[in-house]
Order: C-alpha cells, then sequence, then structure tokens
C-alpha cells in the first residue's frame, strides 16, 4: 500500500485531468441526457416528456433508422480503409531499408490537414462537370462507362463520404500498428522460419497474436470515430442526395439547428453515446475472446 503522502501527490497529479474530462466530457453527456427528457426549442419553457423522445425516435421516426443504417455502412468502409490500410501498409515498412521515415510522413500528413481542406479536395476528386480526377483516370484508363457523379449518385454517395474519413487517419493508424509490430521479438519470427513456417503463419501465429493489445485499441478508436463522424460527409453532401449519406450525427445536428428541436436532438446524442460503448465492450469482447482461445 502506498504511504499516505505518495497517495497524496496520486490524488494531486489526478484531480485536475480527471476535473476537466468531467467538466469537458461528462457534464455535456449529463446535459444531454437531461435535456432528451423534454421538449424544447431553445427559446420557450422547457416542457416534460419524459422518455416520449425515445419512442419517436425508435418507433415512429424512419429518417432515423435511415440515417443509422448509412451509419453502418460508412462504419464499414471506414474500419476496412483505416484498420486494413493501416495493417498493410504497417507490415509493408518493416520490409522498407531506405527512406522509411519519409514514408510515415507522408502517411501520416492527412491526419493533420484541415477538414475543411480535405472537403474541398474530394469535391474536387468526385467532380463530374468539370470532370474530376477520379473520372479522368477512369476515361484515361479506357473505363469511362463507369464515371458518374459520385456525390450525387444515390448509389455511390455513401462510400464516396466514407473514402475520405479512411484515407484521412490510415496514416494515424499505420503509425500505431508499426511501432506495434517493431516491437515483436525477432528471435521468435526466426525460430518459426527455421521450423519451416510461411510469410502468412508468421504473421497469423507470431505477429498478430503479440499485438492483439495495440490491435484492440486502434480498433476501438476507429469505431467511435466512425460512429461519431460528422464534419466530411456534412461539408460533402450534407447527408443528401435525399438521405442517402445522412448520418446519425448529421440528423442530430440539423434537428437541432434547423428544425430547432434540442430535446429530440438530445436523445439522439445520447444514443450515439450509448452505441459507441456497446461498439466497444462488443469489440473488447469479441477480440479477447479470440485471445483466450
Amino acid at each position: 500500500m502506498l504511504p499516505y503522502r505518495s497517495r497524496l501527490s496520486v490524488v494531486g497529479f489526478l484531480l485536475p485531468p480527471l476535473l476537466l474530462f468531467g467538466g469537458a466530457v461528462l457534464l455535456p453527456i449529463g446535459q444531454s441526457v437531461y435535456l432528451s427528457l423534454f421538449s424544447w426549442d431553445g427559446i420557450s419553457d422547457r416542457e416534460f416528456v419524459g422518455l416520449e423522445n425515445y419512442r419517436h425516435m425508435f418507433a415512429g421516426d424512419p429518417t432515423f433508422w435511415t440515417a443509422f443504417t448509412n451509419q453502418l455502412g460508412y462504419l464499414a468502409v471506414c474500419l476496412v480503409l483505416q484498420l486494413g490500410g493501416a495493417l498493410l501498409v504497417a507490415s509493408l515498412l518493416l520490409t522498407i531499408t531506405r527512406g522509411r521515415e519519409v514514408v510515415k510522413v507522408l502517411y501520416l500528413l492527412p491526419a493533420v490537414i484541415s477538414t475543411v481542406a480535405i472537403g474541398l479536395l474530394f469535391q474536387r476528386i468526385y467532380s463530374y462537370d468539370p470532370v474530376g480526377l477520379l473520372n479522368g483516370v477512369l476515361d484515361s484508363v479506357g473505363l469511362g462507362s463507369l464515371s458518374r457523379p459520385w456525390l450525387s449518385d444515390v448509389h455511390t454517395v455513401l462510400a464516396a463520404v466514407s473514402a475520405p474519413e479512411g484515407w484521412r487517419f490510415v496514416g494515424l493508424y499505420t503509425i500505431i500498428v508499426y511501432a506495434a509490430l517493431l516491437a515483436v521479438p525477432r528471435e521468435l519470427e526466426e525460430a518459426a522460419r527455421l521450423d519451416g513456417a510461411n510469410a502468412w503463419q508468421v504473421f497469423t501465429k507470431i505477429r498478430f497474436p503479440y499485438i492483439r493489445p495495440v490491435w484492440v485499441t486502434t480498433t476501438i478508436m476507429a469505431t467511435t470515430f466512425a460512429l461519431r463522424g460528422f464534419d466530411i460527409p456534412y461539408l460533402l453532401t450534407n447527408g443528401g442526395p435525399g438521405q442517402s449519406s445522412e448520418l446519425v450525427t448529421t440528423y442530430m445536428y440539423k434537428t437541432a439547428f434547423t428544425s430547432t428541436n434540442y430535446g429530440y436532438a438530445s436523445a439522439m446524442s445520447v444514443f450515439i453515446v450509448l452505441e459507441c460503448l456497446v461498439a466497444v465492450g462488443l469489440i473488447y469482447l469479441l477480440l479477447n475472446r479470440k485471445a483466450v482461445q
């Protein structure tokens, strides 16, 4: 057991960040839970409605379920690009002997670029008239029949707004996974190769199990960021065309600041917090269960 002075020092160091976390995170969540029990337009008196906002969200609002379905598709694209891309690039970085630091910096750059700049960049890339980069490349390789207004086509818009988010953070997760792979003992890999293991077996039996704790953390980060994704989809399409790229976050924003229904928007914000907590629990249980097995 720590001496009294040591315990006092620990409390002294922990108290400021805990107070900051409580004021910046827990207090707004508590206020959202409170407001979700009211009908309020931001000006008139609040009217207590209990769980009516939640009942309407789950049983009386088809737009919410459309947004939730789109959010799952958005999450899937982001996870494939971010985690799959990070694992692939980090594995390739282990084989590079020259220019490794330059490559890492180049991959990390999108994470520090302004969101508005990324939105404008991909508007130009997806542009149909004038011809943007993507359609121009398709035309140049003889696939002009695939050219389309990517942000206006209901069949492609969700993937089109998800891809920039996946590209934006793939470098960040690459650096995290790469650092974990560097910590894998080379003696284990060399012993496995001497026993006849191929590259895939070395990866699945040694590397990945060794980096599993980092992989769990990275998956949680990518999942929660995607479930809270808002800025790039809002900048690119504002949820359109129709509701083809509407996410729970963009719908919540418009409900609060366009429809001025702050009580219902607060209920959606509580739902976002809860789905993030559920996702974290599922990821932790599934990945750690595999580790135990």
